[in-house]
C-alpha cells in the first residue's frame, strides 16, 4: 500500500511533465559580424513588424510553437494580430513580412550569410555562427 502511494507520488508527476512539452528558451540572434551587442524587446518588435529596415528579420513558420511563443512574449501580439499588420502593410505596398525558414538550422544559415540579419531560435541551437542579442524571459 505504501509502495503504491509512493509510486503515484513520484511517477505520476513525472509522466504529467512529459505529457506537456516544455517551451523552448528563445534567443534573438544576429550575424557575428554585426556591430550590435544587445537589443531590447521593443527594438526587436520594431524590426519584426516593419517599423524599421535596419535589420533583415527571418521568421519561423506561422504554425510552429516557437513562432507563437516569440510573438506573444517579445512582440506582445498574437500571430493573428501580426498577420493582420503584415496584410495591411503588404496591401498598401509598405513592406512584406519576414521570410519564413523551416528550422533553427535554416535560420542560422541565413543569419550567417546576411550581416544585417535578425532572427530568433531555441537557445539550445546557439553556436558560433550567430551572436545572441536578447534572451527571452
Amino acid at each position: 500500500m505504501m509502495k503504491a502511494r509512493l509510486i503515484r507520488l513520484i511517477v505520476l508527476p513525472m509522466l504529467l511533465l512529459n505529457a506537456f512539452p516544455a517551451l523552448a528558451e528563445i534567443v534573438v540572434v544576429t550575424n557575428t559580424a554585426n556591430p550590435a551587442t544587445r537589443m531590447l524587446p521593443d527594438q526587436v518588435a520594431q524590426f519584426f513588424l516593419g517599423g524599421s529596415t535596419i535589420f533583415t528579420p527571418f521568421d519561423h513558420p506561422k504554425d510552429s510553437a516557437i513562432h507563437k511563443e516569440f510573438y506573444e512574449k517579445v512582440i506582445k501580439k498574437t500571430p493573428a494580430q501580426v498577420e493582420a499588420i503584415w496584410a495591411k502593410a503588404t496591401f498598401s505596398g509598405k513592406g512584406a513580412p519576414p521570410k519564413e525558414l523551416s528550422s533553427d538550422a535554416a535560420v542560422k544559415k541565413a543569419v550567417a550569410a546576411e550581416p544585417t540579419a535578425l532572427a530568433y531560435i531555441d537557445k539550445a541551437s546557439v553556436d558560433s555562427t550567430v551572436k545572441v542579442l536578447l534572451t527571452v524571459p
